[in-house]
């Protein structure tokens, strides 16, 4: 019998979608553009957190936010009325993560020659979006206490590819059976150079230290 031929599409999906990043993050950075790709589970907070560091760093750079959902446009309205930076919504037809083409697409619809930093706000998802490369300067995600402290070991490539962790809702640790530190261990497994962040986007405690590391990237870069 003959053998049938496989094609592993998957494979040639991700290599032409990291072909399509790298030439992504080289025009911005050309443009002297910093994109930060922020990505959650649904509810962790992202777009309450982006508000919070927003509001402490638009004085001192001009940046603009991509929101990514399935459908809806409401959190692209939540930024522009409490912050006032330029905010656009993505859909994304039903997919559940943004690609390089997909971020392209977004940032033909921004001034990036007005513009230092762009915040794209993932679709909320610990699966897909770790998998691809949206071209972005740098990855960030967000786990809330509510979750649990054992996400690092459910979904390692979320963290494994992330720069920065937040975690976020600090303020209700005493109602959840959260060890901190034990979290932070197993960040740490995953990712050893991870940055970690505890922090509570309701009261806005341990932003502050989360917008200097960004600042700081963003001048590096």
């Amino acid at each position: 019998m003959d053998e049938v031929k496989i094609i592993e599409i998957k494979k040639s999906v991700f290599a032409d979608n990291e072909k399509d990043a790298d030439a992504l993050r080289a025009e911005l950075k050309k443009k002297k553009v910093f994109l930060l790709n922020l990505m959650s589970a649904p509810g962790s907070g992202k777009t309450t957190t982006l508000i919070q560091l927003i509001n402490r760093i638009k004085g001192r750079l001009r940046l603009a936010v991509m929101e990514a959902d399935i459908d809806g446009d409401v959190d692209a309205h939540k930024i522009r009325e409490a912050t006032g930076v330029p905010s656009i919504q993505l859909h994304t037809g039903g997919m559940c993560h943004l690609d390089a083409e997909m971020t392209r697409q977004g940032l033909d619809n921004l001034d990036l020659d007005n513009l230092d930093l762009v915040i794209l706000e993932n679709v909320g998802n610990l699966v897909c979006p770790a998998e691809f490369d949206t071209g972005s300067c740098a990855n960030a995600m967000i786990l809330s206490v509510p979750e649990g402290d054992d996400k690092p070991l459910k979904y390692p490539l979320m963290f494994t590819v992330c720069d920065v962790v937040l975690i976020n809702k600090i303020d209700v640790l005493p109602y959840f059976d959260f060890n901190m530190e034990k979290c932070k261990r197993y960040i740490q497994l995953r990712n050893p150079e991870a940055q970690i962040f505890p922090l509570s986007a309701k009261t806005g405690k341990g932003v502050e230290e989360f917008a200097e590391w960004l600042l700081d990237q963003i001048s590096e870069c």
